[in-house]
């Protein structure tokens, strides 16, 4: 199916699994649960008994496994990944994790966010005579790793990464060892959890249930936790405490499944608060809510439960839309978005609508929804955006457009709700997401850089 460009693409998903005689199947199950964060590939790569067995694929989870390429993947220690194309390009040649043989031994990456100097450190290395088989900034990692001149492995590490600037939560196999590392801004999550045999990494914690993992805590931003027959272990990698943490705070809003718990905050919970603070700034006169399924849904129903105006279900989502379909050759108005989206006539028809979304793009896609209702018969459309304006790309792991593409760092709210065609439009404002996301647990720092302007990095 060609992809719209008119929502976020983060991100990818890692997962770890260590000491458990099905760990290719544990980390199978626990990509499907991160499958939101990526849908372009999947890998995943086991040791045994000194043997690395890598099988990666484009598509879903689903798509690439099967029972029998699973039963090749023998072993107890696995690493898997879930990716949408954020560095490099969507081909097989980028899929990870990768797989390198250096003189300090085997190891395999999977890489969750953006280095910002990957040209700059792929250039100087190919000087120094390295040769690179992908697009992907991930590569750069195990290039630094095989230069390294340290002597032991958690020495080697640190002066890989140190190195290396941007987002990055890695699960990494170098030979029989696991490893965990999040950078110093902590800008993308990283669990990890405690299984009945062994021990598990992954990018969120909504993936535990799922293989009957305990989550034990976050690994902190500038952590490295080593994983062997000892145990965990912790390292700080680059002067942690001295770096101010700055996770991404759009996790929260769109990224994240509901279910996850990030930064020490329920998703949920920040969800239905930023539709809460939503309401409080931005009230109007309506028959009903409705959401822009599925992302928008807890902003809604916060919304409704603020303003007192009923929620209801106004737009269905088609969730069987392959990755492919065939296009009617005298094109329908909207059919990309009719294929997903449709209007439920008995809920909008003659009535003034409160249409909660998480973000807007380019605005292509909203416009298109709204006309959408208002052929089903709405009398009033109200867009409520349930975090700031996105004026500025994101250079941490997410696909984003360019600042030029970004409607909001074009067009006021004014001119915006005019190309909408929407009776009127509002966002949520810096100081009110911050109200509704301290409202979910301690206040902390956060990247909040697409709306802002203020990179951390």
């Amino acid at each position: 199916m060609p992809r719209t460009n008119d929502r976020f693409r983060d991100k990818c998903g890692v997962v770890g699994i260590y000491g458990h005689d099905e760990a290719a199947h544990l980390a199978y199950l626990a990509m499907h649960a991160l499958q939101h964060r990526g849908q372009d590939s999947a890998g995943i790569v086991t040791h045994h008994a000194g043997t690395f067995t890598r099988e990666v694929g484009m598509g879903l989870v689903s798509d690439v496994f099967s029972e029998k390429n699973l039963a090749r993947l023998k072993g107890n220690i696995a690493v898997g990944h879930v990716r949408y194309t954020t560095a490099g390009k969507t081909n097989l040649n980028d899929c990870q994790p990768i797989l390198a043989r250096t003189g300090h031994g085997h190891m395999a990456v999977a890489h969750n966010g953006n280095l910002v100097n990957a040209d700059f450190l792929r250039s100087r290395l190919e000087k120094e005579g390295a040769i690179f088989q992908a697009h992907s900034d991930t590569e750069v990692i195990c290039h630094l790793f095989a230069h390294s001149r340290c002597d032991n492995l958690i020495s080697r590490l640190r002066d890989s990464l140190e190195k290396i600037q941007g987002a990055y939560s890695l699960s990494m196999m170098i030979e029989d060892k696991l490893v965990g590392a999040r950078d110093p801004y902590g800008i993308r999550p990283l669990f990890l959890g405690k299984l009945e045999q062994g021990y598990v990494l992954a990018s969120e914690d909504c993936s535990f249930p799922l293989i009957n993992a305990q989550c034990i805590r976050e690994v902190e931003p500038g952590e490295l936790v080593l994983i062997d027959q000892e145990g965990v272990k912790s390292y700080d990698l680059v002067d942690r405490y001295k770096s101010k943490a700055a996770p991404c705070i759009f996790e929260h809003i769109y990224f994240a499944r509901p279910d996850s718990h990030l930064f020490g905050r329920s998703v949920f919970s920040t969800r239905k608060n930023l539709g809460v603070q939503l309401a409080k700034e931005s009230p109007v006169q309506a028959d009903a809510v409705i959401a822009v399924p599925d992302s928008g849904v807890l902003a809604a129903m916060g919304y409704a439960q603020c303003s007192g105006i009923p929620y209801d279900i106004g737009l269905v989502r088609n969730h069987y839309v392959g990755r492919t379909f065939i296009e009617p050759e005298d094109r329908i108005r909207h059919f990309g978005v009719r294929l997903k989206l449709s209007p439920v006539r008995e809920v909008v028809s003659g009535k003034k609508i409160v249409v909660v979304d998480d973000s807007i793009v380019r605005g292509t896609t909203s416009k298109k929804i709204v006309e959408l209702l208002r052929l089903a018969g709405a009398s009033e459309v109200h867009m409520r955006i349930s975090a700031p304006m996105t004026t500025h790309p994101c250079h941490y792991g997410i696909a984003t457009p360019t600042k030029e593409e970004l409607i909001a760092s074009r067009k006021s709210v004014d001119e915006i709700a005019f190309f909408l065609n929407v009776d009127s439009l509002a966002y949520l404002s810096i100081k009110g997401m911050y109200e509704a996301f301290s409202q979910a647990g301690n206040n902390a720092n956060m990247c909040d850089a697409c709306f802002s302007g203020n990179y951390p990095v």
